[in-house]
This record gives C-alpha cells, structure tokens and sequence, in this order.
C-alpha cells in the first residue's frame, strides 16, 4: 500500500451524487443535489473531479464506494459503478457503510443515525467493545453531518482499509425494498 494512496470515493444513496478524492492528505469534495439522474451524472462528475486535481484513473490507487443504507436504486448505481470500475482499472473497490461514516473519528460511544423512510430512522452503535447490529426504529433520525463531510470520512475510510481483504462491496440494506410484484399476470407468449 502506498504511504499516502489516492482514492476516489462516491456515494449516491440519497438525493444527491456526491463524491471525495484523497490525494497525500488532501480531501477534495463535490456533493451535487439530485432527486434522479444518479446514473447519468455520476461518471462524468468523477471525471470532472479527476480532470481538476490533474490526475487519471491509473494514478488511483482505489476507489471507495458508500454502500448504503438508503435509496434502494441509489445504492445499487454506486456498487456497481464501484465494481465496474474496480475491474477495468485493476484496482480495488471498498465499501464503507453510512455508519462507519458518520462514526468516522467520533468519540465512543457513539450513535450513527441514517433517516429511513416514513419518517424513521436507521440506528447501529459503537463502543470500544465494537459495533451493534444496525436496526431500524420508529423515531426519526437526529441532526445529520453534511454530505460533504460523510463522503470525504468514506474516502479516508477506504484508503485506511486499503490492502486489506475487504471483499467486494455490496449494497447493505437494512429491510426488504418497497417493490411489490405485478399483481396482472404474466402475458401469454404465442408460439
């Protein structure tokens, strides 16, 4: 692992694109609210943030990728945007969950909140013992940090978990999608 890596992570679990490159010890940001159009804007906003620091995809040493929980679709874009990326650089992808960002270089313990859907909230706790399993409650979810800050801890994360056997990142949901299958059935096929 190099002394000081370069990552470029991106998050696009919630209504936003946002992303963080860390190069030496310098953390640039760029968070671009959005209600859609994730998938579409992602990449070119990546290549924006490399263009700006004068650097390429080969100069990265890895790529960091916020795995949710929130926006199902939001979620699944960054994974495999992340996965993709990490094949045709040969370069590692590593996830980091929302908890471990909001957590990132708070004093223990800790509660890492994320909203949830119907004004609820998603909850895991950090002690020195280590980390609870993340459940879902029906209170709403306290202050939140700015986007800026989780996506630049998410950036700093990867580069700290960085030669070691993360595994592919893979999208973290708390519960099941909303997603009901269609009730009509399926349409004959005619030979």
């Amino acid at each position: 692992m190099p002394p000081k890596p370069s990552v470029l992570a991106f998050d696009t679990s919630a209504a936003h694109c946002a992303a963080a490159l860390l190069s030496g010890d310098q953390v640039t940001t760029r968070v671009d609210a959005m209600a859609k159009g994730q998938a579409e804007h992602l990449m070119p906003m990546l290549e924006e943030m490399l263009h700006a620091a004068g650097l390429d995809w080969a100069d990265l040493d890895a790529i960091g990728v916020g795995i949710g929980p929130g926006n199902f679709t939001g979620i699944r874009i960054a994974v495999s945007a992340a996965r993709g990326l990490a094949l045709g650089l040969g370069k590692p992808a590593i996830g980091v969950n929302g908890f471990d960002a909001r957590a990132f270089q708070e004093a223990l313990p800790y509660s890492a909140t994320i909203p949830a859907p119907r004004d609820q909230s998603y909850v895991q706790t950090f002690t020195d013992q280590g980390a609870s399993a993340p459940e879902q409650t029906e209170s709403p979810a306290g202050p939140q940090k700015p986007a800026a800050d989780l996506i630049a801890a998410v950036a700093q994360i990867a580069a700290a978990r960085l030669g070691t056997d993360t595994g592919r990142p893979a999208p973290l949901y708390i519960r099941s999608a909303d997603a009901a299958p269609p009730r009509d059935p399926a349409p004959t096929i005619l030979p």
